[in-house]
């Protein structure tokens, strides 16, 4: 790789993006895997009736550290799979340029989706495990409530133990490598169309916004807009597919909650009985992660902070 392609810093401000966008929305995204894998009740009753009623009951439940249930892995794959995303992207770009050195849309879109693609290598399992100590506390919730008992989740999940490393080596006992890689198929359907949609949006947007001084890069918070704005579109419009793969993902549903052969049987199942707008569940939670996320993501990225911390000139 020449000088214009540094593979290095771009890997930096990829985990450096990825640990700090994590941290700050994961409580909202265990909301919204709560949100997207609830199905009514027999009287069609639901556990949850909102964001707000989710965060409080997982709070008062399960503590300050039940909102951060999966984080760990979430952290530690987090940085790998962000790595991909952004330096995959920047990859693709630089290679699908023009003998003059542009872009067409098409390749833009291109160059996107072959990294959406290239990370579900690492998203697929990160997510696999991250959703069932997510959505645990739920499942245990509805279990709770099928049975007539009192109380919240907490002594359910002690009792379990779930963690991270035990889902992982169950997984592979009981069904090997591919184990990890349930919802592979969704996870593609999902992070492909986002990529596809969201990196060239952003870099269009990017465009329009001032200068640095001295640089072709935009300001600070022109790069935060931008990237906020292209999430916010792109995370709204595969909402479906989002809540497709939590609901294939998830390995343990609640008493009487609906069980999935695949994608298709999915989203006809989701159809038939909840309707359209459940497509659409935790929507709003998912545009509060991804917007500050990759609006994060694209702030630090493209501001240039390890070529700061390593003493090189941003290209």
């Amino acid at each position: 790789m020449d000088q214009k392609f540094s593979l290095l810093p771009r890997t930096i401000n990829g985990s450096i993006a990825g640990i700090v966008g994590v941290t700050c929305v994961f409580p909202i995204d265990l909301v919204k895997t709560r949100l997207q894998n609830q199905q009514p009740g027999p009287k069609g009753e639901l556990l949850y009736k909102s964001i707000p009623d989710c965060a409080i009951k997982t709070f008062r439940n399960e503590g300050f550290f039940g909102m951060y249930r999966g984080s760990g892995v979430n952290l530690l794959l987090i940085t790998p799979e962000k790595v991909i995303k952004l330096v995959g992207n920047d990859f693709f770009r630089y290679h699908l340029q023009t003998a003059e050195g542009t872009l067409t849309l098409a390749r833009e879109i291109l160059a996107g989706a072959s990294a959406g693609m290239c990370q579900i290598v690492i998203t697929t399992p990160m997510e696999l495990i991250k959703i069932q100590l997510q959505d645990a506390g739920r499942s245990a919730s509805v279990d709770l409530t099928a049975e007539g008992g009192k109380g919240g989740a907490a002594a359910v999940l002690k009792q379990q133990r779930l963690s991270a490393t035990k889902i992982t080596l169950d997984l592979l006992h009981t069904r090997g490598i591919l184990g990890l890689y349930q919802g592979c198929g969704a996870t593609a359907l999902r992070d492909v169309t986002f990529s596809a949609i969201y990196f060239p949006l952003f870099a269009n947007l990017n465009k329009l916004g001032k200068r640095r001084d001295g640089s072709d890069q935009a300001v600070f918070y022109h790069s935060f807009i931008s990237g906020c704005s292209a999430g916010c579109i792109a995370s709204f419009l595969v909402t479906p597919f989002d809540v497709v793969k939590t609901r294939l993902q998830t390995l343990s549903k609640g008493k009487g909650e609906q069980y999935y052969s695949g994608i298709i049987d999915c989203f006809g199942k989701v159809m038939s009985q909840e309707g359209p707008k459940a497509f659409f569940k935790g929507a709003l939670c998912r545009i509060l992660v991804i917007a500050p996320l990759f609006g994060i993501a694209q702030t630090v990225y493209y501001l240039g902070v390890a070529e700061f911390l390593l003493g090189l000139n941003k290209q």
